[in-house]
């Protein structure tokens, strides 16, 4: 990794670091205010990553997962963060995971699903952010509930509510927030999928980008940033990955 001029020309072809935020993700980035930029874990994971490379960094946010790897996968940003997948893995060069973030089920208060066990029945119908790696996942384990795709991740507890569907699917931490402002729901015991969150660079880049970028990713988790990343933006219930 000691050709780093070279790693700057792979990662930053244009002179500045495109980096694709997804806001889909409310534990992760949110976005700015008026003429401010977004804020958050992986925009902090961002600007260190262009502080090694020794360029701008230039934020592209945009609302849902699918619209993040789209910009990596077609050269309209250099990197991403991403949920890993294997539907993506033919496109994106992911790293290790950096941290880890639960799936859940919100319902409603008086619903007869009560445990995870009974949401994948007939009759029922999950909710889910459009192309999200809960998407992924469920589209490939569900076998007898139906599948509705909100527009976005952040659309998805407005859909479950304003249509009377039967569950709700998404990060855990922003179906807590979503009950406490509705009241009238609860969140599922457990979990449905454990979320590994990556880093990613198009595969197009060559092996040795996704190498380096992966470099990175297991040197900040070792020296202890990333868990201080979590702890300057508050962030509970996400846990440094292994």
């Amino acid at each position: 990794m000691s050709d780093h001029l070279n790693f700057k020309k792979v990662f930053a072809p244009t002179g500045e670091l495109r980096a694709v935020i997804n806001l889909g993700n409310a534990v992760l980035a949110k976005a700015g205010g008026k003429n401010e930029e977004p804020s958050g874990v992986t925009v902090d994971l961002a600007r260190k990553f262009a502080r090694q490379l020794e360029v701008p960094l230039k934020l592209i946010p945009v609302l849902k997962a699918a619209d993040a790897v789209n910009h990596v996968a077609t050269n309209k940003a250099d990197i991403g963060f991403f949920a890993i997948d294997p539907e993506r893995a033919s496109l994106i060069s992911f790293t290790q995971p950096y941290v880890v973030i639960q799936g859940a089920y919100l319902v409603h208060d008086n619903s007869a699903i009560q445990t995870m066990n009974d949401v994948d029945k007939s009759g029922n119908r999950i909710v889910v952010g459009h192309g999200s790696a809960y998407d992924l996942h469920l589209s490939r384990t569900i076998k007898r509930a139906e599948i509705i795709r909100a527009p976005s991740s952040q659309e998805v507890v407005s859909h479950f509510l304003a249509h009377r569907f039967e569950v709700a699917a998404g990060v855990k931490q922003q179906l807590e927030m979503d009950l406490a402002l509705a009241g009238g729901l609860r969140i599922l015991p457990g979990h449905f999928m454990e979320i590994q969150q990556a880093m990613g660079v198009s595969k197009e880049r060559g092996q040795l980008a996704g190498e380096y970028l992966n470099q990175f990713v297991r040197l900040i988790k070792q020296s202890g940033e990333v868990h201080q990343i979590l702890d300057d933006n508050h962030i509970k219930g996400a846990a440094v990955a292994d």
